[in-house]
């Protein structure tokens, strides 16, 4: 009986050993005309939004419910990581036309 529960507790370990960890991702949400694209971004906590910013004009993406406020200067990209979960609408608050939804699943 020994060999049968060494070989288990082996395989057990193998299998632990060839499982992949789950990564984050990296979104890359792009400032550029004045517009926000894409409009509309699903992503999970943990995950990096990478702001590029391709206009002349700083830029910033200010959540509605004051979960995150990112500065972008001119011809910049900038990086944050997602802490929280929920639906986020924000904007710019130099150009409140701007505007766009972030959805951060947990």
């Amino acid at each position: 009986m020994l060999p049968r529960r060494a070989f288990l507790v082996v395989a057990a370990l193998i299998a632990g050993a060839i499982a992949v960890p789950a990564h984050a991702a990296t979104i890359q949400i792009v400032m550029d005309d004045l517009v926000v694209s894409p409009a509309q971004v699903t992503a999970k906590v943990g995950d990096t939004i990478e702001w590029i910013n391709k206009d002349i004009f700083a830029h910033t993406a200010t959540a509605r419910n004051g979960d995150f406020d990112v500065a972008m200067p001119p011809k910049k990209t900038v990086t944050s990581v997602l802490k929280k979960a929920g639906t986020v609408e924000y904007y710019c608050r130099f150009h409140p036309n701007m505007k766009a939804v972030l959805t951060i699943a947990p």
